[in-house]
């Protein structure tokens, strides 16, 4: 795996390293030795799976809070998305700053979400799966988000945003 870190601290996007022959090709899509070495939470409590019939999904921009904060490794295994994550945490230099990149099938990149980041993801492509790990399990009274399309994030979706839950459109305004 080759490990790209972001402006973000703690988030990175991994490349697949692969060993390829007249088969095709093989590679490793968890290393826990290889997390830890890169200072990410390597615990595996919870994988989830989202299916996505419609291009112009958009799922988020969700955290957990303490003492349920969790990293997420993002895979996309169909279609395309592009995927986000918003640094919320107040002590950061990059506080309020967002990454994003495009995880699709082709590219079988993943994006490692730390704790203390909200993420989200819009869909690229018509039925667009994205599987994901997490290190914690999901608890939903300590679980938060913030919108979108909040002007304190400035996020540039490269795409309509056409299905969206009620709960992630409104969102209130972030408050710094």
């Amino acid at each position: 795996m080759i490990f790209k870190k972001t402006r973000i601290s703690g988030v990175h996007l991994i490349e697949l390293e692969r060993i390829t022959d007249e088969r095709g090709f093989f590679a490793r899509l968890w290393c826990q030795t290889e997390f830890a070495e890169h200072g990410i939470d390597s615990r595996i409590v919870q994988c989830n799976l989202s299916f996505n019939p419609r291009k112009g999904t958009l799922r988020g921009m969700h955290y957990q809070l303490p003492p349920h904060e969790e990293t997420k490794v993002v895979r996309c295994t169909m279609g395309a998305v592009f995927d986000v994550a918003v640094d919320l945490r107040r002590d950061s230099p990059t506080f309020q700053q967002w990454v994003g990149a495009p995880l699709t099938a082709e590219n079988r990149e993943m994006l490692v979400i730390p704790p203390g980041c909200a993420h989200g993801f819009l869909t690229l492509a018509e039925n667009a799966e994205v599987s994901y790990q997490m290190s914690s399990s999901y608890a939903p009274h300590h679980g938060g988000g913030v919108r979108w399309n909040d002007p304190a994030f400035g996020i540039q979706w490269p795409g309509d945003v056409t299905v969206i839950a009620d709960r992630d459109r409104n969102y209130p305004d972030f408050k710094p």
